[in-house]
């Protein structure tokens, strides 16, 4: 019998440990894919940081380094500045690059940093229990902000892609989601595009991907998909925010 899917080369055996409904796993299957179709998987290092998005080490079959919380990316240029033929990605929540790591994610843009970094953006800290995020929508509730979240005290919802895609570094800047089957393939799309730019040595490639949180946000797994359409999808802009001359000719 011909197989047709399969685990993918990019990851480990080691089974996902997410909560149910959690979308990490599909974001990290769909890097591992990407990895075993550009053949790059010997030659990749990844970086993840504490919280949901540091179990990754477990998950894919690449090298792989533990960065403290929000370091990410300063320990993914230290290593892709000492060995310039590898790939590097980080792998981060929005929780970390978004708050604590946002200097490294600002400067990595400017100075065109030739690394990949894929963010998992769920508007709330998952692992450590459900607190407020600089991505928390207007109104929602957190474990720190029971009564919803008042923007008039901790602010507007970060949209970081759109930041980012500000900053001359920056080449290329995507933001996408994994809630349906037509937007995992254009996940994948972008994602693969991120490693290609790096792989030209083109500059700073940004992915951010829009992910569920079923267990912090006290919804089903199947409600929690419609709940990213309708309240996250409207606040976030999607697509491909910046794609520079160079990076359209790949």
């Amino acid at each position: 019998m011909e197989k047709i899917f399969g685990r993918s080369k990019g990851l480990t055996d080691v089974p996902f440990s997410f909560c149910p409904g959690c979308t990490h796993g599909t974001i990290m299957r769909l890097i591992a894919e990407v990895m075993e179709e550009l053949d790059i998987i010997e030659d990749t290092i990844g970086i993840s940081p504490v919280g949901c998005a540091g179990f990754s080490q477990n998950f894919f079959s690449c090298d792989f380094i533990g960065a403290a919380h929000g370091r990410a990316q300063a320990v993914g240029i230290g290593v892709k500045r000492s060995l310039p033929d590898r790939i590097v990605f980080t792998y981060q929540g929005d929780g970390d690059i978004a708050a604590i790591g946002t200097q490294h994610a600002i400067h990595a843009a400017a100075r065109g940093e030739k690394i990949t970094s894929i963010m998992v953006n769920n508007a709330i800290f998952g692992m450590t229990g459900g607190q407020m995020a600089p991505t928390t929508l207007e109104g929602m509730k957190t474990t720190t902000s029971p009564y919803g979240k008042d923007v008039s005290t901790t602010g507007y919802p970060i949209d970081l892609p759109r930041l980012i895609a500000n900053l001359e570094g920056a080449v290329y800047v995507a933001a996408v989601s994994v809630d349906s089957p037509k937007n995992i393939n254009q996940a994948k799309k972008a994602i693969k595009k991120a490693f290609q730019v790096q792989m030209a040595g083109l500059g700073f490639a940004f992915v951010s991907v829009l992910s569920t949180c079923p267990t912090n946000w006290g919804i089903s797994p199947v409600d929690s998909l419609q709940w990213l359409r309708e309240n996250m999808m409207p606040v976030y802009q999607m697509g491909e925010l910046k794609v520079t001359e160079e990076v359209k000719s790949l």
